[in-house]
């Protein structure tokens, strides 16, 4: 059996040992842990859905004003969904892009409008009653406001 006199392993011999693997995929483990723990939340947030329902009450405020109808908007815990005003009372919208929305679970909805309705509701000229939509999941909160001429606007709190 040859040896060597400054100890060195013989070339067949040489890799890693049990030790450094183990130290090597602890180390891989904490990396990733640390990773995994500082990427942000990929559900959907209160600011996104407050800019996906402004985007559809900007939509149902062109659509009262190009059908020469009202439309109403009624929001709830559940959602929101649309309807048309005709000649026979209210009628659903369900077509898009007016299908009715229901809201992520754990999201918390509150409506403060001015004339006390659950919504908007926007008049065959485009203006609308002034109603504040906000839209909380601790810590983040949204809200989506409609003044009395019917502008729409997305106020994101930092959080």
């Amino acid at each position: 059996m040859p040896t060597s006199a400054t100890g060195a392993r013989p070339l067949s011999e040489r890799g890693f040992t049990l030790v450094e693997l183990m130290v090597t995929l602890f180390i891989i483990g904490l990396i990733s842990a640390a990773v995994v723990m500082t990427a942000p939340d990929q559900g959907p947030t209160p600011g996104g859905e407050a800019e996906v329902l402004a985007a559809r009450l900007k939509r149902a405020q062109e659509e009262a004003v190009l059908t020469n109808r009202a439309v109403d908007v009624a929001v709830d815990t559940v959602g929101y969904r649309f309807r048309v005003q005709g000649r026979d009372g209210w009628t659903p919208l369900t077509t898009a892009p007016f299908e009715p929305v229901a809201w992520s679970p754990g999201l918390k909805v509150a409506v403060v409008a001015t004339d006390g309705a659950q919504g908007v509701r926007f008049d065959p000229t485009g203006v609308a009653g002034a109603a504040r939509i906000t839209l909380s999941r601790a810590p983040r909160q949204a809200g989506v406001a409609v003044d009395d001429a019917g502008n729409v606007k997305v106020d994101v709190a930092p959080g």
